[in-house]
């Protein structure tokens, strides 16, 4: 989801063009979407992550609160999405800290960008070095294939 900060206001957030498929999917794997977007106030601003969902766990557990960054990683330059897609995940995830720590934060990618970049050394050290945690998606089958923590 991309936000335009327009003289101290936020504009109203564009949709992923995956937005749709991986709300499809994290619904199939069981979840409730409970926003969309997830709007968290910071200063004077509101930032906007694409969706919280939430899942009931077993009775006295209570339940488990995520909120899903979706990145498309369909344009022709991967590093240039993924440097946008970890710095907004940085920034998201600092938030989430400071107002709703109870909530995990997790990219979502599709299943190809997943294979093909993801597996390279130098993004899976970043990944790893900034514990982005993430959710992998079939675009076809509109499936969760993966969960990395």
């Amino acid at each position: 989801m991309r936000s335009i900060l327009l003289c101290g206001t936020v504009a109203m957030p564009a949709y992923d063009f995956f937005h749709h498929i991986v709300k499809a999917a994290l619904i199939k794997a069981g979840w409730i979407i409970t926003h969309d977007p997830l709007t968290v106030p910071f200063g004077d601003s509101n930032l906007h992550i694409d969706l919280g969902a939430e899942r009931l766990l077993a009775a006295e557990k209570g339940s488990e609160k995520i909120a899903v960054e979706v990145k498309n990683f369909i344009h022709s330059s991967l590093i240039s999405e993924f440097h946008t897609a970890l710095g907004q995940f940085l920034n998201y995830q600092f938030v989430l800290e400071e107002y709703e720590p109870q909530r995990t934060l997790y990219l979502a990618i599709p299943a190809d960008a997943y294979r093909e970049f993801f597996s390279l050394e130098i993004t899976q050290k970043i990944v790893q070095r900034y514990k982005v945690k993430l959710v992998i998606f079939d675009p076809i089958t509109e499936e969760i294939t993966q969960w990395k923590n």
